[in-house]
């Protein structure tokens, strides 16, 4: 069976995708002399929390995710951030190719929310790869690549942020429920407020938060 070995080189953030958009760059290593026809590959992604410090101001953003910091040593379990799939083309002994990963800013998805409350640093990152390779130096053979495959990365949060950044500057994004939106709405046209940014103050004001 052919040997697979991954590497994570670097990442960087897209600028002309349609939505926030992270590219990874994989170098991928055959056994020597082998001939790959092609390869399929699926790769999971996974965030793990555990490999990197915190200061307090993220530790206390990281509450809902984790509980409080004296809870750690039991709650902080791998973030789940993505499944991707990969086409890579053929070559002999090793070769590069990017990994493209489709981002959101959702608040309700837990790894948004631990990119979110990262001010500086890096964010270990686990990548397990699987997949079918078609080998061969005559002919085809398939072949699986082994579910032990992986590759670690510490990709630098600013990565995170520039992608934000580029595709909501200055600003944030929540997703509702069609009625909790109705009602939002409904409340901004009896109060005639201008923005919704003014609509959320108002109620923010009305519980007693103080705004920025």
């Amino acid at each position: 069976m052919t040997g697979f070995a991954f590497a994570c080189t670097g990442v960087r953030a897209d600028p002309y995708a349609a939505g926030p958009t992270l590219v990874f760059r994989l170098r991928i290593t055959a056994s020597p002399g082998t001939r790959i026809h092609a390869l399929a590959l699926r790769c999971q992604i996974r965030i793990e929390p555990a490999r990197r410090g915190y200061g307090d101001a993220e530790a206390e953003a990281l509450t809902d995710l984790f509980g409080e910091r004296s809870r750690w040593g039991s709650s902080l379990h791998p973030v789940q951030f993505a499944q991707v799939p990969v086409m890579v083309q053929g070559f002999t002994g090793e070769t590069e190719t990017d990994l493209v990963v489709p981002c959101t800013y959702d608040m309700d998805i837990a790894s948004s929310r631990y990119f979110h409350a990262l001010e500086e640093g890096e964010v270990p990152l686990l990548m397990l790869f699987s997949g079918t390779a078609f080998t061969g130096a005559g002919g085809f053979q398939v072949e699986p690549v082994p579910w032990d495959r992986e590759a670690t990365f510490r990709m630098p949060v600013k990565t995170w942020q520039e992608m934000v950044e580029q595709h909501f500057p200055g600003s944030g994004w929540i997703r509702l429920p069609r009625d909790a939106m109705d009602a939002l709405l409904a409340h901004r046209s009896r109060q005639a407020l201008p923005s919704w940014q003014a609509t959320v103050e108002h109620l923010l004001h009305a519980a007693g938060e103080s705004t920025p």
